[in-house]
């Protein structure tokens, strides 16, 4: 029975893996349906390239910061209890893996290649893994002292603050250091749309990330015996409540309908498994509606370049979801309980002032040093012909 045990958890939590693996393709596809047309390739390696980065970073360095485990051992050792120890290390690498994902989107379209790799390292090797570490590690005294203070750890069940906040204000950072697309902002105070270049495609990815976020959530239990249909069901009344709240605000706009899910589910991630199914419902329509609204804000009043909007849709998004865990879980609100609202503030304040520091030393570090930039032609041609040497339609056939 314990043999049929260990294997039903290594194959339950590479199972969520696996799901949260494919949400990466999401995160390409909704680049890709989002940018101009000149920028499609460069969306599509850009995330498949920075996975590969952050499987080297957080395989040598992260993971051992966050958690205290290195893989140097033989592979008699790595393969104990059905190598569990290891298909964990693959599902929480593809919540790692997010921050550089999230950040691609922010600073879509002007950015280079190789010094984004390297911030993926950075990000993915030590700054990420430092906040993980103190969030779910229990590492570095952090959860004890929030217990003691306000009578409750802070309480993140699937990462809406430990990855979504912490990517989206390390995308903030980064949008902010690199500057607006070229053209983007007129001088006469004029804003020069970009439509999407693609609505299938955007749609295609917002897909693949919604279902794969059910094993985001889900399995984020780790073992089978604590898997949980309420977190399962508070995920999709919270997606359904980010969807109909976004086709609202956003007037049927396609670009706010297919966001309103994922803001949603962003939102839900941190009290997926102790709040009420009508909680996480109040919880995702507020999500899309902070989206919808900041999103407006920090594109045409403050002319901030977010070009998928990572920082609305993560940072705003994912810091309220660490907030409305310690409301809407409480039990006077038809929670679980085991929650305190001072300590969800202290955890989701710290998480967000750790990333946009984080931002700010790497992606002004890189600058000062090799820049972040592409040049003005090259931002002109497009990243596809600039970096990558092909366009995602070439016009010409190939002669045989």
């Amino acid at each position: 029975m314990d043999q049929v045990r260990q294997g039903s958890d290594v194959l339950f939590i590479l199972l969520g893996a696996v799901m949260v693996l494919a949400m990466h393709a999401g995160f390409a596809f909704l680049e890709l349906g989002t940018v101009r047309t000149k920028n499609q390739v460069n969306a599509l390696v850009k995330i498949l390239a920075d996975f590969s980065v952050s499987t080297v970073a957080y395989f040598f360095v992260g993971y051992t910061i966050a958690y205290g485990v290195q893989f140097f051992g033989g592979a008699e050792q790595l393969a104990q209890q059905g190598g569990y120890a290891l298909v964990k290390f693959f599902f929480l690498l593809t919540f790692a893996a997010a921050i550089p994902a999230i950040v691609s989107g922010g600073i879509a379209e002007r950015a280079r290649f190789g010094p984004q790799l390297a911030a993926t390292a950075l990000l993915v090797g030590i700054v990420y893994p430092l906040f993980e570490g103190a969030a779910w590690g229990q590492r570095f005294g952090i959860q004890g002292w929030l217990k003691a203070a306000t009578g409750a750890e802070f309480h993140d069940f699937a990462g809406s603050v430990v990855v979504h906040a912490v990517g989206g204000w390390v995308g903030l950072a980064a949008v902010l250091l690199l500057g607006a697309r070229s053209n983007r902002y007129r001088k006469d105070g004029a804003t020069n749309a970009h439509p999407p270049s693609s609505i299938p495609f955007l749609a295609l990815g917002a897909w693949m990330l919604t279902v794969g976020w059910f094993g985001f959530n889900v399995m984020s239990a780790q073992t089978i015996d604590k898997i949980s249909g309420l977190v399962a069901v508070n995920s999709l009344m919270a997606m359904a409540g980010g969807t109909l709240v976004a086709v609202l605000l956003g007037r049927n706009d396609p670009g706010f309908a297919y966001n309103g899910p994922l803001a949603g589910l962003v939102a839900v991630c941190a009290g997926s498994d102790v709040m009420h199914p009508i909680g996480a419902l109040v919880v995702g329509a507020v999500a899309a509606a902070i989206f919808v609204f900041m999103f407006t804000w920090t594109q045409n009043r403050w002319k901030i370049d977010d070009v998928l909007g990572v920082w609305p849709l993560h940072g705003l998004c994912g810091a309220w979801g660490g907030v409305a865990c310690g409301i809407f879980g409480a039990r006077a609100l038809g929670g679980l309980g085991g929650v305190s609202l001072g300590a969800q503030l202290l955890g989701t304040l710290a998480g967000v002032a750790w990333a946009l520091a984080g931002g700010f030393v790497v992606y002004g570090a890189l600058r000062a040093a090799v820049g972040l930039r592409l040049t003005q032609e090259e931002e002109f041609n497009g990243a596809d012909l600039s970096i990558h040497r092909i366009g995602a339609t070439p016009d010409r056939e190939a002669s045989w």
